[in-house]
């Protein structure tokens, strides 16, 4: 009975060592914008390439969502949720025109699939593509331009 009353406390413990941190998004960030854009380009460096793996994680294969939450976590220590879905439903919602680096930009690429990348300026957008894995894409793109669905602020970037 002692071990079992040990057992349940420790598993409600870790339960709450591991709570998400993406309860208050859009997070305040006192970085520079041009710091952010060249944070996002070594990130960039790192996982080019990379092909896409539905449900990866790391650089064997990541998706789009994966690598999202990754380079988050490893620029800021932010943890966002797992799927485009759940990013989609945080963060502040903006117009197109808005855009800022480090903003989500959201996809409806078929009546059920979404995808996410991450807005570097100029028009790009940085992503895993299901056909060449992490790459950087023009928002100005057709295809891009026909699927485009919405963009959030997960970040406020104050010099």
């Amino acid at each position: 009975m002692r071990l079992m009353l040990l057992v349940l406390t420790l598993a409600l413990l870790a339960g709450c060592s591991s709570a998400p941190r993406y309860t208050q998004a859009p997070y305040q960030l006192t970085v520079p914008q041009s710091s952010v854009r060249a944070d996002l380009m070594s990130q960039y460096r790192l996982w080019e390439g990379t092909p896409y793996r539905l449900g990866g994680v790391d650089r064997n294969g990541v998706d789009c969502s994966g690598f999202v939450l990754r380079v988050f976590d490893d620029l800021y220590d932010l943890r966002l949720p797992r799927t485009t879905e759940a990013q989609l439903a945080l963060g502040s919602p903006i117009e197109r025109d808005e855009l800022q680096t480090a903003d989500l930009v959201f996809f409806k690429t078929s009546w059920k699939v979404r995808h996410v990348g991450i807005y570097l300026g100029g028009g790009d957008f940085l992503h895993a593509s299901t056909s060449r894995g992490v790459m950087i894409s023009s928002l100005d793109n057709p295809y891009w331009q026909r699927h485009y669905l919405a963009s959030r602020r997960m970040v406020e970037i104050t010099p």
